[in-house]
């Protein structure tokens, strides 16, 4: 089907080259041009945006502000999360989890030797944290789940999360797909993100779809911020009243 004719009126089944068994280097060129990718098309941004504007009107903590990332990846975010919160001068206690375990193994492989984040592998509905979790954040997952995981992982949050959690994911559009589409070819990511990416946008949701899927998980209206980004991002933000 001609790329100026696809529809994407509905989300897309199709099956992503990293979701089958590859080996571990080649996992760990693909987490990397992801990494590259989410850093040159400031994919991080709307989350550490997030983190900015809550950080001043935080509770008084008895101790570290607790950040659980959801499907880590390699981890790179939760570095760059570490360094922020030394510039900004907040203790923190930063925990990474991940479905794959060749990603959970690479994230604790290129943690710094002074660093003190952890990463565990295994699946998030399966996880028992050992503290209280103040604030949950994901980054291009939820469109890796069905409906009704998505719905569940709200729910999950919700229930663990004290202060809030932020979901960070793609937007899916004709403009969207097309960009993602060039961009990794004109940036020569391994031939994994290439056919990935593109796909990623397919699986992904419009704000309709996350406003029902919001609703089904007991959450009204004025309980979550459903925004866009450019150049590819949609993101659903929950802040708890204090």
């Amino acid at each position: 089907m001609p790329h100026s004719t696809m529809d994407f009126s509905q989300r897309a089944t199709l099956t992503e080259r990293m979701d089958e068994p590859c080996s571990r280097e080649e996992m760990r060129a693909c987490l990397g041009d992801i990494a590259k990718l989410n850093r040159w098309s400031m994919g991080y941004l709307p989350t550490m945006n997030w983190l900015n504007a809550l950080k001043g009107t935080l509770p008084l903590l008895r101790g570290p502000l607790s950040i659980l990332d959801v499907g880590c990846g390699d981890g790179d975010f939760l570095r760059q999360l570490e360094q922020w919160s030394l510039e900004q001068r907040i203790a923190v206690d930063l925990v990474g989890i991940d479905v794959n375990l060749d990603a959970a193994a690479l994230a604790t492989e290129a943690r710094p030797y002074w660093s003190r984040i952890r990463y565990f592998h295994g699946n998030v509905f399966a996880y028992r944290p050992e503290k209280p979790i103040h604030l949950v954040i994901s980054s291009l997952l939820t469109h890796q789940m069905s409906d009704v995981d998505v719905v569940r992982f709200l729910q999950w949050m919700e229930k663990h999360a004290e202060i809030g959690w932020f979901v960070n994911d793609l937007s899916r559009s004709q403009f969207s797909y097309n960009f993602i589409r060039v961009f990794s070819k004109l940036a020569w990511l391994h031939p994994f993100v290439q056919k990935d990416a593109p796909i990623s946008i397919q699986r992904s949701f419009v704000q309709e779809e996350w406003e029902r899927l919001s609703r089904a998980a007991g959450l009204g209206e004025k309980d979550v911020e459903i925004f866009h980004v450019k150049p590819a991002r949609l993101c659903v933000a929950r802040r708890k009243p204090v």
